[in-house]
C-alpha cells in the first residue's frame, strides 16, 4: 500500500467523452471526474487519493454523503462515472481558503492532518493475526507508490522488469544468522517492528513451514555472508482474498510466491534480485516483461488475466515495476520501485482488501 499524502496539484483538465456536465481533472496519470467548469488546466487544487478516510464534515462539504466506500461511507475508492474511471477526489476545501495552492503544490505541502484525513487500514482476520513480540532485527517491507501518481520514478527507455502483483497478504520473514532466529510478520505488524509468535494456525507461519522459506533464507545468508536475510512473499488463495489463483489458503494448497529479497551484509541493507538468488528454491511471482521502460506498455501489461495459476482464472491485480539495476529514486526518497494497478481490479465487485 502506498503512503498517504494529500497535496495540492496543478491540473490538466480534459473533456469527459460521455457527459456534457462533467470533465476529467488529471493528476500525474490519474484522472478524477469533476463538474464541468470547476477547474481549468494550469490551476491548482487539492487531490485526495484512494484509500483516504475523510471526516464527516468534509464529506458533507464536498456533497459526498452516502457516496463513498466502506461501512461508514467515508473511504475514497476508484469508481466509474459515466464510463470513465475516477481515481481520488479533486477539491478546494474551505479549510484551505486563502492558501496559495500553487505555492503549496510546488512545496509538496501535505494537508492530510489539517483536513483530518487518515489512511485506511484494512481489517486483520484472525488467521492473519496472533500473539506478537518485539522484533528489532526484522527487515521491514516498504510502501510502493503508484506509478500513475508519480510517473517520473523511471525514465523512458530505462531497463526495467515487470512482475505480476498478486492479491494476497504480504508475508515477511527475517533470518538472523549466528542466532539461527527466524522472525515472521505481516506488513502491518512488520511496520511496527513486531513479529508473530509461531502458531500452526497462523496463515504466514503455515506458508513459511510449507515451503521451507526459513531454510532457504539460512542457505542464502551463508552464501552471501549476511547477518540478516529478508524474504518477502505473498500468501494467497481462498480464504485470504477474493482473488485465489486456484489455491486455498485454508488448506495445505495455500499459495506462496516470493516478490523481493533483502540482505544485511557488512551492516548495509541491500535489495537483491529474487530470481537470481531463489529461482528453483522457492516459488516466485511471475515475471511478465523485461525491457525499456514505457508507461503505455506498463499500463497495458497491468491489465488482463492472472498468470499464477497458468489458467487465467480471473483478472490480474496489476504489476510491480523495478529497474534492472537497483537504485535510489529522488521521487520516492528511497527505492526506485512502483506499482501499476488494473482498472478492472479497482472497480471489481465484492473485492476484499485484508492486510
Amino acid at each position: 500500500m502506498s503512503t498517504l499524502r494529500v497535496t495540492a496539484e496543478v491540473l490538466t483538465v480534459h473533456e469527459h467523452p460521455n457527459a456534457d456536465a462533467l470533465e476529467l481533472a488529471q493528476v500525474g496519470l490519474y484522472r478524477a471526474v469533476v463538474a464541468k467548469g470547476a477547474y481549468r488546466t494550469g490551476e491548482a487544487a487539492v487531490y485526495i487519493p484512494e484509500q483516504s478516510v475523510l471526516p464527516a464534515a468534509l464529506i458533507e462539504e464536498l456533497g459526498l454523503t452516502g457516496r463513498l466506500a466502506g461501512g461508514n461511507a467515508d473511504r475514497v475508492k476508484a469508481v466509474r462515472l459515466r464510463g470513465e474511471l475516477s481515481q481520488g477526489i479533486v477539491c478546494r476545501p474551505k479549510a484551505l481558503d486563502g492558501v496559495d495552492l500553487a505555492r503549496a503544490a510546488a512545496d509538496r505541502t501535505d494537508f492530510a492532518e489539517l483536513l483530518g484525513i487518515t489512511k485506511w487500514v484494512p481489517p486483520i482476520p484472525p488467521t492473519m493475526s496472533g500473539e506478537v513480540e518485539p522484533a528489532p532485527d526484522l527487515l521491514p517491507w516498504v510502501d510502493i507508490e503508484n506509478i500513475q501518481r508519480y510517473p517520473d520514478i523511471f525514465t523512458p527507455g530505462e531497463p526495467v522488469v515487470l512482475t505480476e502483483k498478486l492479491h494476497g497478504s504480504a508475508c515477511l520473514l527475517t533470518y538472523v544468522a549466528g542466532q539461527g532466529r527466524v522472525y515472521v510478520s505481516s506488513k502491518g505488524f512488520g511496520a511496527k517492528s513486531l513479529a508473530l509468535k509461531e502458531d500452526p494456525r497462523n496463515l504466514y507461519w503455515r506458508a513459511i513451514r510449507a515451503h521451507g522459506v526459513a531454510e532457504a533464507a539460512a542457505r542464502l545468508a551463508e552464501r552471501l555472508g549476511a547477518r540478516r536475510v529478508g524474504i518477502f512473499g505473498e500468501v494467497f488463495g481462498a480464504g485470504v482474498q477474493d482473488l485465489t489463483y486456484g489455491a486455498d489458503g485454508r488448506r495445505d494448497s495455500l499459495g506462496y510466491a516470493v516478490f523481493d529479497v533483502s540482505a544485511d551484509v557488512g551492516g548495509q541493507v541491500r535489495w537483491l534480485d529474487a530470481v537470481e538468488l531463489l529461482e528453483g528454491e522457492l516459488p516466485l511471482v511471475p515475471s511478465l516483461f523485461s525491457g525499456p521502460y514505457d508507461i503505455e506498455r506498463v499500463l497495458s501489461v497491468a491489465t488482463g488475466r492472472e498468470t499464477v495459476s497458468g489458467r487465467g482464472l480471473h483478472l490480474r491485480e496489476g504489476v510491480v515495476i523495478r529497474p534492472v539495476a537497483e537504485r535510489y529514486s529522488p521521487v520516492t526518497g528511497g527505492r526506485a520501485i512502483a506499482k501499476a494497478v488494473s482498472p478492472a481490479y479497482l472497480t471489481r465487485k465484492g473485492g476484499t482488501e485484508f492486510e
